[in-house]
């Protein structure tokens, strides 16, 4: 590849590994152009780097990934509010997906609504009544999420029309059935398994040490890729040999243009561009980022504060594998006893036993966690008071100036989302990498848009 197209080629694969779907629409014009542009690079990159599996159309690109553990890091948000779905909505995205595909070319809102409520009552706790609180607002945001990223195309009436008076108002669709297949593909048939875990990628090219071993290279390049921060105290022996590999960064900033950097603790990939990330921190966000930058600049001043820091404590954070145990075990809680084709049915649980081999000699012992400091929720809301009485409650927006606790709880989530704390009974475990951000120091509150004030940060590179 020459020089002069690397940059365009690296900022295909931002696109891709940043949206996962590029329509002719979404996330903006032009960028399925370039990704065509280097469809078949781009394919064989993702394919060799992280097992990826990068399908094209004239009209689309879907980057179909493997997932090694389950997170929350990858959530729909709506298009208006950027709230992430909750179980309501994730449930109608999936029943409206698969009443469009029943459909023709067009659909009005009102008939796909008429699909869409038998099959939601027939779900136990879910159903829709549009009477009921908040069940319109979560079809409205469905729709307007396929309707984002080119699913759907309104061709006459209003969503808000339907919503203000579902008897009168209407809205017609152009339905674009490759992109509604492009969105919900999974690796596995659902109904084929038996657990969660069956979602989950797991080694099947051989037993041996050089299966092994590429395996590990391959989960070790998605660690870094799709997550802002990876500790070594938090992978196995194998993928923590991989990520000190020097190669390892070099085709990760070959194939992103992105610096790799390297602490004693762990590795992160750092966006310099400010647009391969889709929470920028701490950036010019709103209260939320702010916050959580102030709030680590308090949990700073009290670990450097001699007579504060003696009486912090030290604790372990717990192991990953028993925390994926935990969420694996809560989702499969909720899977469906009837309907499931038992001769098809695929155990996850049988392929860890098949593919079970022994520990490789040659690899050393499990690197040990080390304790975190722990901060006390009584701690964290001290804090936030004082920022309240520092800079006053308007320098919050109006959404926060009379809900401190609220703050704290959303900095708090934007924090451990980000891998800079843990959330532990009590409190949070502060991460290493969030050291990284002690030289952010708040300015003087400047005037926001509504005419409130808000607070405001230096500029700081962004980690993905």
């Amino acid at each position: 590849m020459e020089t002069a197209d690397l940059g365009s080629y690296q900022q295909a694969a931002r696109l891709m590994l940043l949206h996962g779907v590029v329509t002719e629409s979404y996330p903006r014009a032009k960028a399925l152009a370039l990704v065509l542009q280097w469809a078949d690079e781009l394919a064989k990159d993702f394919r060799d780097l992280f097992g990826y599996s990068l399908q094209t159309s004239a009209r689309h690109a879907r980057l179909l990934r493997r997932l090694d553990a389950f997170d929350a890091s990858q959530a729909f948000l709506t298009v208006k509010s950027k709230r992430p779905f909750d179980r309501r909505r994730l449930a109608y995205l999936c029943l409206i997906l698969a009443c469009l595909h029943r459909s023709r070319i067009e659909i009005n809102l009102a008939d796909l609504v008429k699909l869409l409520t038998p099959s939601a009552n027939t779900i136990e706790h879910l159903g829709f009544d549009a009477t009921a609180p908040g069940h319109k607002d979560a079809v409205v945001d469905v729709m307007d999420w396929l309707v984002d990223r080119g699913a759907l195309r309104i061709s006459d009436g209003s969503m808000e029309d339907w919503a203000r008076d579902h008897d009168r108002g209407d809205a017609l669709f152009d339905i674009d059935h490759d992109t509604c297949a492009a969105l919900f593909r999974p690796n596995k048939p659902l109904q084929h398994l038996v657990s969660a875990a069956g979602l989950l990628d797991t080694p099947t090219a051989g037993t041996g040490r050089d299966p092994r071993r590429r395996f590990a290279a391959q989960r070790a390049r998605r660690l870094l890729i799709e997550y802002p921060v990876v500790y070594f105290s938090d992978t196995d022996a194998e993928t923590a040999i991989a990520l000190r590999q020097p190669t390892l960064a070099e085709d990760i900033a070959r194939l992103t243009g992105l610096p790799v950097e390297r602490r004693a603790e762990g590795i992160m990939l750092v966006d310099t561009t400010g647009h391969f990330t889709d929470k920028r921190f701490p950036g010019r966000g709103g209260a939320v980022n702010r916050t959580a930058g102030l709030i680590l600049a308090k949990i700073a001043d009290l670990r450097e504060d001699p007579d504060r820091a003696s009486s912090l404590h030290y604790l372990l954070p717990t192991a990953p594998g028993e925390e994926q145990a935990d969420l694996l075990s809560r989702i499969d809680m909720a899977l469906p006893q009837a309907g499931t084709l038992e001769a098809l049915a695929h155990d996850p649980h049988a392929d860890a036993d098949e593919h079970a081999t022994e520990a490789d000699p040659d690899a050393p012992e499990h690197e040990g966690q080390t304790g975190l400091p722990f901060v006390e929720l009584g701690t964290l809301e001290q804090m936030i008071i004082e920022l309240y009485e520092e800079f006053g409650p308007s320098s919050f927006t109006n959404k926060w100036q009379a809900d401190p606790g609220g703050l704290l709880a959303e900095a708090v989530a934007l924090l451990a989302d980000l891998r800079l704390v843990h959330i532990v009974p009590g409190g949070i475990l502060v991460r290493p990498a969030a050291g990284r951000y002690r030289n952010i120091t708040a300015v003087l509150p400047r005037p926001a848009h509504d005419g409130q004030f808000a607070l405001d940060f230096p500029t700081e590179e962004t980690s993905r």
